[in-house]
């Protein structure tokens, strides 16, 4: 029999995941046994309640840091907090939509150092953790933006695609140690944010819910679906998992066929 909690006595620090695609993550490496660090840049009550809520749920250790991925000491003091690290999950992310010429250089900068760069120093910060210990686990929640691009999307774009060579580096770097970095590509992904954007898409195309994710909000998705938060966080599990332990370098796409066109 397969063991039901196959990362139980790993701990799990999950950047940006107090909402969305990270704390569904957090949620599945939970209920496969793993302790949890959520992470964000709020420190509200409601944030730590969700690591009291997963502790609760899954009869794991679980807690929530606050910190901001566009700060490298932020990044670095998030994983020293932590104490420990067997599995990083760099999630945290933001997004900007603008020409190129029009693009505001604050959000450029915002984009690169939270959608990439922190994930170069959580790494750096992680790493050494792992070695100590023999074992390790590095997930990059990319994007099919870090494999194909869009217009109008260039910080965002260079950033994903920044994040792929990254884990490709690590992974490289980490052969043979027993720790693996890869890449998690999802596709557009149904979180409380894009569920939000679907009425005013279907008052601004005049098209009832059901055609405006399949024509607009799925137009590059020929699978016509939203992957889930529960997908995602299911593929990082068996990452993260001994099946998973030739698994390095690589990026694994969760996008209903979108970068198979």
């Amino acid at each position: 029999m397969p063991d039901a909690r196959p990362l139980s006595g790993r701990i799990a620090i999950v950047t940006g995941s107090n909402s969305g695609i990270g704390l569904g993550v957090a949620r599945e490496l939970a209920r496969a046994g793993a302790d949890i660090v959520l992470n964000s840049f709020t420190d509200r009550d409601e944030d730590h309640a969700l690591a009291r809520q997963i502790a609760q749920d899954c009869d794991v250790a679980a807690r929530y840091i606050a910190a901001d991925m566009s700060d490298p000491v932020a990044c670095r003091r998030l994983v020293e907090a932590a104490g420990a690290c067997d599995i990083l999950v760099n999630n945290a992310g933001i997004q900007h939509v603008c020409p190129v010429e029009e693009f505001p250089v604050e959000k450029w900068n915002a984009i690169l150092a939270i959608n990439l760069s922190s994930a170069f120093h959580t790494t750096a910060a992680a790493l050494p953790m792992m070695r100590k210990t023999g074992w390790g686990r590095i997930v990059n929640i990319a994007s099919a933006h870090g494999l194909t691009a869009s217009p109008y999307k260039s910080a965002y774009v260079a950033a994903k695609h920044g994040v792929v060579g990254l884990t490709k580096t690590v992974a490289l770097e980490t052969a043979g140690q027993s720790i693996t970095c890869n890449a998690i590509c999802p596709g557009y992904v149904l979180t409380p944010l894009v569920e939000a954007q679907i009425p005013d898409q279907m008052k601004t195309h005049g098209m009832d819910r059901d055609t405006v994710v399949r024509e607009v909000m799925l137009a590059r998705q020929p699978s016509k679906q939203f992957a889930t938060v529960e997908q995602i966080g299911g593929t990082a599990v068996y990452l993260c998992s001994e099946a998973a332990a030739q698994v390095t370098g690589t990026t694994i796409s969760v996008d209903g066929g979108w970068t198979a066109l």
